[in-house]
């Protein structure tokens, strides 16, 4: 027992450390959401011409997927004529340098050039006094936007369920209050929006996904022999370790068709079938390479990802595991939405190959989304946000 005793204490002080979460301590400790807060009372109403928006948002990097797409909005924003403030809102100890963020945009093609300036946000500072309207765009970043005494209305671009991207613990809590602050949910596809609403009484519009054809269309006629894997270990919600086991079945049953991972550096990874590991790709290097496969299998255990639909634009049979979370997003009848059974997926993708019109299949597919356009998706977004503003 005393040695027992000793080895806990003794371990104790090792392991002592101070948890870093991406919200900070105090902005969580202090946040009541229970209580109504000011600019709930009288919200701001702005009955016609533009809006001050101001968009609190964590550092953007060069593959940030959720970043290139919220910078879409800020673009369709502008272009609308409203005018863009954008915050930045981190824990890391690590420095933000704001002018090599401004290059990595400037430099990235998969990022719009937009007018709006980039700051840290300031806790003491707040938002800028002329700001009418407040976006949070991440669990995190909605404590600072419930947080700061700004009379503005508060708006929140949601993304994804971000509660289920932790184990059931202190930060998946935080994230799922975060739906409870009484924001409006502009919501990128329906599902979220039907769930935010059901299940927080949360108030939420959706616009729905699309995809850009200046990067994504058919540019082989002939059939193909290569298979697509968006793989990222990183992001659990992307279930690699799953993909891989689908991934090993299909290539038993196809031994000669190239399995391409794409999304993440796998270098390290043992992955036991023959692959090539294409890391991470610009934009601009995803046609050609989508071009060269028959399928593409994209797991999304929350919201639905972008790349069906872009997959589909360039010829490319999407699957996708089955659920509300992907079907409610997009009922294309060329997405083939399995069960999540590695061996039900592995024959699907085994059937795309078996397919005696696959070419024309790949056409037909490109054109099933030739009119599912952002601009589409933009003017969803503004209807959502500006009848909210004009009260």
């Amino acid at each position: 027992m005393f040695i027992v005793r000793s080895l806990t204490k003794a371990s104790t002080k090792i392991a002592r450390h101070e948890s870093v979460m991406l919200v900070a301590n105090e902005d969580a400790a202090e946040l009541d959401w229970t209580q109504s807060p000011p600019w709930r009372v009288s919200p701001t109403v702005v009955t016609d011409g533009p809006v001050d928006i101001a968009w609190i948002m964590s550092p953007p990097g060069l593959e940030s997927g959720g970043h290139q797409n919220l910078f879409r909005f800020i673009d369709i924003a502008e272009k609308a004529g409203h005018r863009c403030s954008i915050y930045l809102y981190t824990t890391s100890a690590a420095a933000v340098s704001i002018p090599d963020i401004r290059a990595m945009l400037k430099s990235a093609g998969a990022y719009p050039e937009v007018a709006a300036r980039i700051t840290m946000y300031d806790r003491d500072q707040g938002v800028d006094a002329s700001t009418q309207a407040i976006f949070a765009t991440g669990w995190e970043t909605a404590y600072p936007a419930y947080l700061d005494t700004s009379d503005a209305r508060r708006f929140y671009f949601v993304q994804d369920y971000e509660a289920s991207f932790y184990p059931l613990g202190t930060e998946s809590l935080l994230a799922g209050n975060t739906y409870n602050f009484g924001f409006h949910g502009i919501t990128a596809g329906g599902w979220l929006a039907h769930k935010l609403s059901t299940e927080y009484g949360m108030t939420t519009d959706h616009f729905d996904f699309a995809v850009d054809k200046t990067h994504y269309s058919v540019t082989n006629v002939e059939r193909r022999n290569e298979v697509f894997f968006y793989a990222r270990p990183v992001t659990p919600r992307r279930a690699f370790e799953f993909g891989l086991l689908a991934l090993a079945e299909f290539a038993r049953l196809k031994p000669d068709v190239r399995i391409n991972l794409a999304g993440w550096d796998v270098s390290n990874w043992n992955i036991p079938f023959e692959y090539t590991n294409l890391s991470s790709l610009d934009i601009s290097e995803l046609n050609a390479v989508y071009n060269r496969c028959a399928a593409g299998l994209v797991m999304s255990l929350s919201n639905m990802s972008l790349l069906p639909l872009e997959l589909l634009s360039s010829g490319v049979t999407p699957v996708v595991n089955d659920g509300p979370n992907n079907r409610m997003v997009s009922d294309n009848p060329f997405i083939e939405y399995v069960p999540a059974s590695p061996q039900a997926i592995a024959r699907k993708m085994a059937e795309v190959f078996d397919h005696p019109d696959a070419v024309a299949r790949s056409i037909a597919m490109s054109e099933s989304v030739a009119q599912v356009n952002w601009s589409d998706s933009g003017v969803q977004f503004l209807a959502a946000f500006e009848g909210a503003m004009r009260g």
